[in-house]
């Protein structure tokens, strides 16, 4: 396979799970775009959004994303709010082959609060945040090649 496959969709909706067995079938490596920003920052995601803002996050995302798509063809899983990012999507449709990996927001608001601190989650009720962040992301999250249900 010569292209990459992006996994997109809510915190929790199955991207960091499913990415690894995707990559397995396909001989491909995954990339968690997180945890490449994680590395190279040598802190965790919370705090490179509480110390250097979500704009700055959001251009080591950027960054992280070109780098990996000019690599050779892996399986790449970027945050959350990836797709929603201006340009994102439509960048990544030469070089990718898109899935959205969509849920309920229960679903994926039980899912996240098993992992990792999620920073855009933090501040409010969470079943209001995450249905908030449904409704602000879902229309880019669609405009993925493929839409997978992953409620289940």
């Amino acid at each position: 396979m010569d292209r990459h496959v992006i996994l997109v969709g809510l915190p929790g909706c199955g991207k960091s799970t499913v990415g690894p067995i995707v990559a397995g079938e396909l001989h491909l490596p995954f990339v968690d775009l997180d945890g490449v920003i994680v590395r190279r920052m040598g802190m965790p995601v919370d705090r490179i959004i509480g110390e250097l803002g979500e704009a700055r996050f959001r251009e080591l995302e950027r960054e992280a994303t070109a780098e990996a798509m000019a690599s050779a063809a892996s399986v790449l899983a970027p945050g959350g709010g990836w797709a929603a990012q201006h340009g994102n999507m439509e960048n990544a449709r030469a070089r990718a082959l898109s899935f959205y990996l969509q849920v309920s927001a229960p679903i994926a608001l039980a899912r996240a609060g098993q992992g990792a601190v999620r920073p855009l989650l933090a501040g409010g009720e969470g079943l209001a945040r995450m249905t908030a962040l449904l409704f602000e992301r879902e229309h880019h999250s669609r405009q993925a090649d493929v839409t997978v249900g992953n409620d289940t």
